[in-house]
């Protein structure tokens, strides 16, 4: 049954490429699926930095906190 999934193509250095099959084979998974799983770790390490750069940049300049009633009042919470 084919995949109804995007697909990419790829051409990687050879020792690029014996690292990830030696990682599929550790792992009992296609070279597929090895890839897909280390493009999906690559973006979460890029996403983790990028949200780090955002609580740096809190830190430095801290809002007022606005209490639990507060904000409950704002929108009417019950």
């Amino acid at each position: 049954m084919p995949s109804t999934h995007p697909r990419i193509n790829t051409v990687l250095e050879p020792p690029v490429y014996e690292t990830v099959k030696r990682l599929a084979t550790q792992d009992g998974v296609s070279l597929s699926q090895k890839v897909r799983d280390l493009v999906r770790e690559a973006l979460e390490l890029l996403e983790d930095a990028a949200l780090e750069e955002v609580v740096k940049q809190r830190r430095k300049n801290p809002a007022r906190s606005i209490p639990h009633a507060a904000v409950k009042r704002r929108f009417r919470i019950r």
